[in-house]
């Protein structure tokens, strides 16, 4: 069983993402299965809906599960194995308030010691302290596992000494439920982020002491740093899967990247299922990875080129397969879908032909888009043959206009796609043709501010 553990009390990220991806990739490799652990022991910090949330992100990514369970579900046989250990005179019961622990890591720090419980403590308190935590008894001897990533490594008992497992509120700890949840659901193999690295001997001690002899395998994924080279945080937008999402990048591109990040891949561009017939967890880098959105954004037109047309309109919310063919046309100047849209916006908006932005060097060319809006007005009305093919209609304009150069072209562009640059007209126009009369229309509200300041400016 692979497992992936995400928990309630946040958005998941990149980091989250990439361990569930390649949990998800060895459980195909291995043909074992996917088990979604909710770990929503932190009641306080859980967020109502995050967990469907969660679920909904996870199935977009095509990242499917077979078994699902929520940590909070297996509460008793946390303390029940609490207790066994209690028992086995392997854990025992600690009075400790937080006060008198704050006092003694206050102490160890103007020692400039590190704080290490001592198990003389535990029942000082034990008159006054109603509620005791269970802690078990720390590490007698090394604890050592390979690490698919990191290699050997190896933490000595002065490393690992009685921590809590179950808190004072009877709830579990993170290491005692992931430890015990691990080993009731037969997880075989782990990968998680380094930050969890010393968190794993703790979980192998509560294996040991629990009498479990399986060995797991475990891989801590190196940290995500910023494009400035720091830490990524969640104050990183680019951290965020939803952000990523709502900026027009595709699932299969944002996987795409997130498995060639710090990884050496037969092929540069690939889908998720292509990645079971070579990945190698044992070939991602040590060192963290610095993220790159340009390299995203490269992935992300490749994806996108690889859709026939019907999906693309799908994605830019239409069901006619030539609103796709423009899409995909804009791909040479466009990496995402929210820049595609805006492309597709602006062409299919009214025409504000009064706004300077429509001239070059003071230029504009307002009186000319009301000629050749006119005119093509009147051919559209009158379904003119000329306007099935570019070269037809270009020249049908030019003709009835008496404009050319610049001042034909631009004011046609601008009517045509709402901007004064872009792909050849010629190129983009045998998909335009089909909706002239949505395209070719004005923006009545401002001609009407134009002509409102033009006449206030006469007065003045």
């Amino acid at each position: 069983m692979l497992r992936f553990a995400p928990s309630p009390t946040g958005d998941i990220h990149i980091g989250n993402l990439r361990a569930a991806i390649f949990n998800y990739i060895i459980a195909k490799q291995t043909n074992q299965k996917f088990l979604i652990r909710i770990e929503d022991t932190d009641l306080a910090r859980n967020i109502e809906g995050k967990d469907k949330e969660i679920l909904s992100l996870l199935n977009l990514f095509g990242l499917l599960w077979d078994n699902l369970i929520y940590q909070s579900h297996n509460f008793d046989k946390h303390r029940q194995l609490a207790q066994y250990l209690i028992e086995k005179d392997l854990a025992f019961y600690c009075y400790c308030s937080k006060e008198f622990l704050e006092s003694k890591r206050e102490e160890a720090k103007a020692q400039k010691k590190p704080f290490r419980y001592d198990m003389q403590w535990a029942e000082l308190e034990k008159h006054t302290n109603k509620n005791p935590v269970i802690r078990i008894k720390g590490a007698s001897s090394t604890i050592s596992f390979e690490d698919s990533i990191k290699g050997h490594l190896s933490f000595e008992p002065h490393e690992i000494d009685s921590f809590v497992i179950i808190k004072e509120d009877g709830i579990p700890t993170y290491n005692f439920a992931c430890a015990v949840d691990d080993m009731l659901y037969d997880v075989s193999f782990v990968v998680r982020g380094e930050d969890h690295t010393s968190n794993t001997p703790r979980q192998i001690l509560i294996h040991r002491a629990l009498g479990y002899e399986k060995v797991l395998g475990y891989a801590h994924l190196p940290i995500i740093l910023g494009e400035s080279g720091s830490k990524m945080s969640k104050r990183d937008s680019a951290s965020s899967v939803a952000w990523l999402l709502e900026q027009g990048f595709l699932p299969q591109a944002i996987i795409n990247y997130l498995i060639s990040m710090g990884n050496h891949t037969p092929q540069e561009v690939f889908k998720l299922q292509e990645s079971f017939a070579w990945f190698d967890i044992k070939n991602i880098a040590r060192s963290p990875v610095k993220f790159d959105i340009k390299r995203l954004r490269f992935l992300n037109r490749e994806h996108l080129k690889m859709l026939n047309e019907q999906e693309f309109a799908l994605l830019v919310d239409s069901k006619d397969s030539s609103v796709g063919a423009l899409a995909k046309l804009h791909l040479q100047e466009a990496s995402t879908l929210n820049e595609i849209r805006e492309k597709l916006d602006k062409i299919f908006a009214p025409k504000c032909i009064e706004t300077a932005e429509n001239g070059e060097s003071g230029e504009n060319y307002v009186e000319e888009c009301k000629i050749l809006y006119a005119i093509l007005c009147e051919m559209i009305e009158s379904k003119d043959l000329n306007l099935q093919d570019y070269e037809s209609l270009k020249n049908a304009l030019m003709q009835r206009s008496n404009l050319k150069g610049k001042k034909f072209f631009k004011p046609l562009r601008i009517l045509l796609t709402g901007q004064t640059h872009g792909l050849e007209l010629s190129e983009i126009y045998p998909y335009l043709r089909f909706f002239l009369k949505d395209i070719v229309r004005l923006d009545r509200n401002a001609i009407a501010d134009s002509n409102a300041d033009s006449t206030q400016a006469i007065k003045d």
